[in-house]
């Protein structure tokens, strides 16, 4: 039996992300979780959340962790993790009413954040939501001196990482057809932005 995976910042930011998700996902039916990571988001927010089909997703070498949180909550309305990498085009078959993913665009390099909203513009239908947890910049510049230490520390590990510029990724989603609806202020200098997709 594998260890589940553990994260910190999962247990600190649920809740403030499951606030913001119960309107935001009050009226939707199946949301698609890209980048599931630990897993622990989806066994936290499905049973808060009872009306959803939760779809997780992420890279394989991450499932093994997922399936054993989902395991032990043996939750009726969260799925087994779908294979899902942004360089790969093969998860844009789906069709989903609402799309979440926290703190996966500043791992990522801008080519694959290019291809994230590539793909959120094929699986997400016509006024369905999308909502993006985590750190942005705003007009090129940090918001708080700990998101420049995380984003020196991102750049340390992979060069092609960093945290994102709103603007930059507000223009990824244009092009997608997706219009924003919000831009909260989350704890630890952290933002939910979300938008619909118009047509």
């Amino acid at each position: 039996m594998i260890d589940k995976p553990f994260s910190e910042s999962c247990v600190q930011n649920r809740d403030p992300i499951l606030a913001v998700l119960r309107e935001l996902f009050a009226d939707r039916r199946h949301v698609l979780e890209i980048g599931s990571g630990t897993g622990q988001h989806a066994v936290y927010f499905a049973p808060e959340l009872p009306h959803l089909v939760w779809q997780t997703a992420d890279v394989p070498q991450h499932h093994a962790g997922i399936r054993a949180w989902l395991d032990d909550a043996a939750l009726p309305n969260v799925l087994p993790p779908l294979a899902l990498d942004a360089n790969d085009t093969a998860w844009h078959c789906g069709r989903y009413d609402a799309v979440f993913s926290a703190n996966t665009l500043h791992i990522m390099s801008w080519p694959e954040v290019e291809l994230f909203f590539a793909g959120v513009g094929e699986v997400l239908e016509p006024g369905g939501v999308l909502a993006v947890y985590g750190p942005f910049n705003y007009k090129g510049a940090f918001t708080s001196e700990s998101n420049a230490r995380f984003d020196a520390w991102l750049k340390a590990r992979d060069p092609a990482s960093g945290v994102r510029d709103f603007e930059a990724v507000d223009a990824l989603a244009r092009a997608r057809g997706l219009v924003l609806l919000q831009d909260i202020a989350m704890p630890a200098n952290n933002r939910m932005l979300m938008w619909r997709r118009m047509a």
